[in-house]
Order: structure tokens, then C-alpha cells, then sequence
């Protein structure tokens, strides 16, 4: 087996170093690369249920290991490889295994939204209100695979669907469960990160930051805050409820059936990649909204995310409201939902752990 620090054939360091560049849940990157020969290797992917509140069961990092396989088999098209992907049913389901297999397939056409890998990133700020084209939704609409749906939450259902993020923010900012997570993954002070999220991506000003990195730095001081100065207000209006006014549309996409199984996520996964990708070939930006669709699994399944009281009743009147949006079924099979618009790509954003990084060592730590 290669070891990190050998030197990578070059067409499979390219696909790998485009790879790289999907998108996973606070820029987490579950997954390293073992190389075992210039068209094989193994994907070895890991979760973070085990200290996140909202990868429940690992579904939403298996989510992002779909995007991965989607990312990679786009890059590979340059090269006109096809690729295999099989998941080693033997792995436990925190360390899911994908063999990877890069086929010659001498016909197969580059596929165009390889450009895109790259430049594919989270908008949280305000975009513009324009209503997407006709064209543009039919060519978003078909991005999807079979089975796969988009719902368009437009006009009213837009704002409520921004009234929706901006009630749920609160249930996020006020439970600890929530604060340990964000302390954990924001990068403060900072345009770039390479592992977590940066906080000039945040969507707020440059005083809201500064006083939430203060808060955040001990819970007691979160609960001070939210309890006598409402210190939520401000970052779910910033981050939340006025990005959630300003975009064309919000929307939810759903599986043929409700995803239930690590293949069913990471099928899913694969389908976000292709419809973000498509977003981004259109000119247009886009900002993931996963939160009330993680607290809705955690409702339906009867599971306990919060010791603190009440939260358990907020999720579930916050889930019946998403259920109301588009229906009790699509909100059942629902996979993803965000916001989309056009407007400018993010000045600040997260980045990627160089290749080098990337690479596991059969003979190290995973």
C-alpha cells in the first residue's frame, strides 16, 4: 500500500485534489483517501454523532460522504474514467468503507460541472429577490435523479419559510447540546479556514461577531444573555430571518422514499452535489438549511436532543410548521433544504485540508 508520503499518480491526485472540495456539515471533512494503486483506493469515512447534536445517527456526514463520491466521479469524467463505488458492508457504520474503482470509459463526456467543483460554496448573506427563471428551475428540477423532488417554497411560503429558520435558530442558541457544537467549529477572526468555519461566513457584522465570540466563550454567559438581553436577536436577524427574506426561493428536495439506511443518505448525498453544482453553473448561490429537518427526525423518532426542558415540545411545533409547507409526505422523505438566489459568491468562506492531509496511513491513526 502507498504510504502518505508517496508520490500520487498524478491523473488520481487531480481527481482526489477536486474531491476534496465537497461539501460536509461545519467543513468537518469526514473522510480520508487509501491509495492502493493509480485507479483504486478506499474512502475510509467517519461520523461525529458521538459529540454533534445534529449529525443524528451520522446521517447528515453520510450525507457529505454522497457528495464526495459525487464530487469524485464528476472530477473523474475529465479523464474519462467512470467511477465504482461499493461500501464495504463488513465496516462498522461510524467508519463506513467505499471501495473505489476508476474505470476507462473511452465515450464518456466530461462533465461540464467539473468548472464548478471549486467555486461551489455557502452564501449566507442576502441575495437577490428575482424569481428564478423557468429555465432555471427546469434545469435544476432534472439536475436530480429519479425519484428525487424539489419542492419550491416561494412568494409566502418563502417568508414563512424564513420565519421557520428564524424560530428554529432560537432553539439551536439556547440548548448546550447546540453551544458546545459552535464553539468547537467557528474559526474567529478569520476570511479562510481550512477545517472549520470561518466567522466573517457567518452572515453578521463585525460587532455581532465580536460579542458572540465573547459570549460563546462560556455557556453561563450564553444563558445570561439569552435569558435578560435577548441575546439571540441579533444573529438569528442577521443570520437567519433577513437572508431568509432576501433569496429567490427556499426549498426542500426529497428522496423517492423516506432514507432510512447509510446507502440511502449517501445515495441522497450525491444527489445534493449534483443539484448544487447545477445552482452554481447558473450563476446562483445557495445556503443549506438542514437544522429543522435533523430536529424533525429527532420528533418523529421519539429521541431526546436537549436536556434542557421544553425543547423537545419547540422542535415538535417547529417540525408540524415544515410539515405544513410542503406536506406531510415530502416533509417525511425530505433529504435537504436551503435557500437559493442569485448574487455574489462569498467573500469569505470555508477551504479545504490539503491532499497531503487527506491521506490515511494504514499503518498510523485513522
Amino acid at each position: 500500500m502507498n504510504r502518505p508520503d508517496s508520490a500520487l499518480d498524478p491523473t488520481l491526485e487531480q481527481i482526489l485534489d477536486l474531491a476534496r472540495w465537497a461539501p460536509s456539515g461545519d467543513n468537518t471533512q469526514p473522510w480520508r483517501f487509501e491509495i492502493l494503486g493509480p485507479r483504486r483506493l478506499i474512502v475510509h469515512g467517519h461520523d461525529t454523532r458521538e459529540h454533534c447534536v445534529y449529525d443524528l445517527d451520522g446521517h447528515p456526514s453520510q450525507l457529505s460522504l454522497g457528495a464526495l463520491l459525487e464530487t469524485m466521479a464528476i472530477a473523474a469524467s475529465r479523464f474519462r474514467l467512470q467511477l465504482h463505488a461499493s461500501r464495504q458492508p463488513e465496516a462498522p457504520e461510524q467508519h463506513p468503507r467505499f471501495s473505489i474503482d476508476l474505470l476507462p470509459a473511452p465515450l464518456l463526456e466530461a462533465s461540464p460541472l467539473a468548472d464548478f467543483i471549486r467555486t461551489r460554496s455557502v452564501q449566507r448573506r442576502a441575495l437577490s429577490r428575482r424569481a428564478l427563471s423557468s429555465t432555471e428551475r427546469i434545469t435544476l428540477d432534472t439536475a436530480l435523479p429519479g425519484g428525487y423532488h424539489v419542492y419550491w417554497l416561494e412568494g409566502a411560503a418563502r417568508r414563512q419559510a424564513a420565519w421557520l429558520m428564524f424560530d428554529n435558530a432560537a432553539l439551536r442558541l439556547t440548548m448546550p447540546e447546540a453551544w458546545q457544537v459552535h464553539r468547537s467549529v467557528i474559526d474567529w477572526n478569520a476570511r479562510y479556514s481550512i477545517a472549520r468555519i470561518p466567522s466573517q461566513a457567518l452572515g453578521v457584522d463585525a460587532i455581532t461577531a465580536r460579542l458572540m465570540q465573547w459570549i460563546m466563550q462560556r455557556w453561563e454567559r450564553v444563558a445570561f444573555f439569552n435569558r435578560w438581553l435577548a441575546g439571540t436577536l441579533a444573529p438569528r436577524l442577521q443570520m437567519d430571518l433577513l437572508p431568509g427574506l432576501a433569496c429567490a426561493a427556499h426549498f426542500v428536495l426529497t428522496a423517492p422514499r423516506r432514507p432510512q439506511r447509510i446507502d440511502d443518505f449517501v445515495e441522497a448525498g450525491r444527489a445534493v452535489q449534483r443539484f448544487w453544482l447545477t445552482a452554481t453553473s447558473l450563476g446562483l448561490q445557495l445556503q443549506p438549511e438542514l437544522t429543522p429537518l435533523i430536529f424533525a427526525r429527532y420528533v418523529r423518532d421519539g429521541r431526546i436532543f436537549s436536556a434542557t426542558a421544553g425543547m423537545q415540545e419547540r422542535a415538535a411545533s417547529l417540525s408540524r410548521r415544515g410539515a405544513a409547507l410542503v406536506g406531510d409526505s415530502a416533509w417525511d422523505q425530505a433529504i435537504f433544504m436551503g435557500r437559493i438566489g442569485a448574487g455574489p459568491a462569498a467573500r469569505a468562506r470555508s477551504l479545504r485540508l490539503p491532499l497531503q492531509q487527506l491521506l490515511y496511513d494504514p499503518h498510523g491513526s485513522p
